[in-house]
C-alpha cells in the first residue's frame, strides 16, 4: 500500500486593504511527521507576489517558476498572469498531472489557482487550502464577524485554530503580509 503524503494547511486573509498569508511547518507521510518547520510561502515577482501551495513540493516549486514567468510576461498583471497560469496547467500534458494548489496575492488581488483550470475570488476576502484548509477558512471567517484583529492575525489564529484540529497541521506557523 502507497503511503500518502499530507503536508500543508494555507490560510489567506485580505482585511482593510491588506492581504497577509499564513501556513503550517508540517510535512507528513502517513503517519509519520517528517519535517516541522517546513516553509510553504514564497516571495515572488521581485517580493510583490505571495503564494502559498498545497501539494507536492515538487510540483508547487514547478509551479512557482511558471507563475512568476506568466507574472512578468504580463507586466505584473496578477489576475492575467492566474488565469493564463491555469489554462496551461489545465492543458498542458505535463502540467495537468501536477498535483497542488496555490494561493496567489499581490497588494490588490488574493486568488487561488487549481490544476483544473479554476481561478478563484473569495467573495469575503479569505481562502484556505491543503488539508487543515477548511478549518482554517472557517475560523478566519469566525475571527473577520467577531474581533477585530488584523489580516495577519487573524490568518495566524486561524492556522493555530486548525493545528488543534487536523492531523496534518502543527502550530509552527509562518505568516507573510503582501506589500
Amino acid at each position: 500500500m502507497r503511503q500518502q503524503w499530507h503536508h500543508t494547511t494555507i490560510c489567506a486573509v485580505r482585511r482593510e486593504g491588506i492581504t497577509a498569508m499564513a501556513c503550517d511547518g508540517q510535512v507528513t507521510l502517513g503517519n509519520t511527521i517528517l519535517k516541522h518547520g517546513a516553509t510553504k510561502l514564497r516571495r515572488l515577482g521581485g517580493g510583490k507576489v505571495l503564494a502559498g501551495f498545497a501539494g507536492s513540493v515538487a510540483d508547487a516549486l514547478a509551479l512557482f517558476t511558471r507563475f512568476e514567468v506568466k507574472f512578468e510576461e504580463y507586466s505584473g498583471n496578477l489576475e492575467r498572469a492566474a488565469v493564463e497560469l491555469a489554462r496551461e496547467w489545465r492543458t498542458d500534458r505535463a502540467l495537468r498531472h501536477l498535483e497542488a494548489m496555490m494561493i496567489v496575492a499581490d497588494r490588490d488581488h488574493l486568488l487561488l489557482l487549481s490544476g483544473s483550470g479554476e481561478v478563484v475570488i473569495p467573495d469575503d476576502g479569505v481562502l484556505g487550502i491543503g488539508s487543515g484548509g477548511p478549518v482554517a477558512l472557517a475560523a478566519a471567517r469566525a475571527l473577520i464577524a467577531h474581533s477585530d484583529l488584523e489580516a495577519a492575525e487573524v490568518a495566524r489564529e486561524a492556522l493555530r485554530i486548525a493545528s488543534e484540529i487536523d492531523l496534518y497541521t502543527n502550530d509552527h506557523v509562518t505568516v507573510e503580509v503582501a506589500p
